[in-house]
């Protein structure tokens, strides 16, 4: 009877730890609103993570020193680390980032990002698909495209495509 309590236990901690891990993803998703961000290619194959295409968001960096071709969003040089905050305005039919801040602010649309890692990141980074749409895609990529990302009330996010303007 012990047996089955504990294994009972495990098997509901993976499952409430799985949940964690992908709420946000989740969420944004399920309850998010669409916005359109300028999206550039990064890195299209991984040969360990299989099909994807990294993706970059050039209106969303911080660091204006940034030329083009440098991928990234750049890095909130505070000296502090953690979770960074990117508010969103559109401009010219796609959103870009207004501000970037340690603070979570009042007004929607933002993303929730962290730099607790080398530069911002925001969960939006990648776009894993087939191997044969994400050939396709790369090359949409190179022509000029835009991401459709999802957005929730608490920031999360998620791309949900990549098309043509």
């Amino acid at each position: 009877m012990k047996r089955v309590l504990v294994t009972g236990v495990i098997a509901v901690s993976q499952l409430v730890l799985a949940g964690v891990a992908v709420g946000p993803q989740l969420s944004a998703r399920l309850t998010g609103d669409t916005y359109l961000l300028e999206v550039a290619p990064l890195d299209p194959i991984d040969p360990f993570r299989g099909a994807y295409v990294a993706l970059d968001y050039p209106g969303l960096r911080h660091d204006d020193s940034q030329s083009v071709g440098e991928p990234g969003l750049g890095a909130l040089d505070d000296g502090e680390q953690g979770d960074v905050f990117i508010t969103l305005a559109e401009q010219d039919g796609t959103w870009v980032a207004t501000d970037w801040t340690r603070e979570r602010p009042d007004d929607a649309p933002y993303l929730a990002c962290d730099d607790r890692s080398w530069q911002i990141r925001c969960g939006i980074e990648s776009l894993f698909l087939p191997q044969d749409t994400a050939r396709e895609t790369e090359d949409l990529l190179r022509d000029g495209a835009v991401a459709e990302v999802r957005i929730d009330g608490r920031g999360n996010a998620a791309v949900v495509d990549v098309r043509a303007p």
